[in-house]
């Protein structure tokens, strides 16, 4: 557990995000068997075992919405994820773990809020 902690604060560092976001995240994913088991395969294996699913959904689709939505601020770069893969991976695990507790509310995100301008998209 001490290695899981310490890999956390370490990606938080890496992240910008401060000791009470670690704090938080660390308790948010030992609450959830599941995506912790997701988040340790990660650690050790620098991949996904896309074994955690919400609703269908893994921490990799929701990486790809993140990457997806947040298109449009990278050229502002206003949320700190331009070139920070470590606080994309951070942000994606902390979505899952809150969809986990209000999927729809993220389905729906997913389903509806994307970054990328397409043809009949505001039709």
């Amino acid at each position: 557990m001490e290695n899981i902690k310490e890999f956390i604060d370490q990606l938080c560092k890496y992240s910008g995000e401060d000791e009470t976001f670690a704090e938080a995240f660390y308790e948010n994913l030992k609450a959830d068997e599941e995506i912790f088991q997701e988040f340790i395969y990660f650690m050790e294996h620098g991949n996904f075992a896309c074994k955690a699913k919400v609703c269908g959904y893994t921490v990799i689709d929701v990486m790809i919405w993140q990457m997806d939505h947040f298109k449009a601020w990278l050229d502002r770069d206003t949320r700190g994820t331009k070139q920070n893969g470590d606080r994309m991976l951070l942000l994606a695990f902390d979505t899952l773990l809150k969809m986990r507790k209000n999927p729809e509310e993220y389905i729906r995100k997913m389903q509806t809020e994307t970054g990328t301008d397409y043809q009949g998209k505001y039709e």
